[in-house]
């Protein structure tokens, strides 16, 4: 996620971490109830947690809600989506 997907974890901080002013951020941990982030505000890191749209109880269930988050933060943000052969 870290790797690969920077950009689309800043684009999730600040869309649904409430962290619009956000330069960088980057996912720390997760359980079944949401996602851990750290997002830099103002030069200082600061801990962001978005909670999943259900409770994940599988692992194949992460990528999919990670997909989703994406799809909300690009219409929320007004940002054009990748096409999701790129996820």
């Amino acid at each position: 996620m870290n790797d690969d997907h920077a950009d689309d974890t800043l684009l999730i901080c600040r869309a649904l971490g409430d962290r619009p002013d956000a330069v960088s951020a980057r996912m720390t941990g997760l359980d079944g109830e949401g996602g851990d982030y750290v997002a830099v505000v103002g030069g200082a890191e600061v801990p962001v947690r978005i909670p999943w749209s259900e409770p994940l109880t599988e692992r194949a269930q992460i990528r999919r809600e990670v997909v989703r988050m994406y799809q909300e933060s690009c219409r929320l943000m007004g940002v054009a989506p990748r096409g999701a052969a790129e996820h």
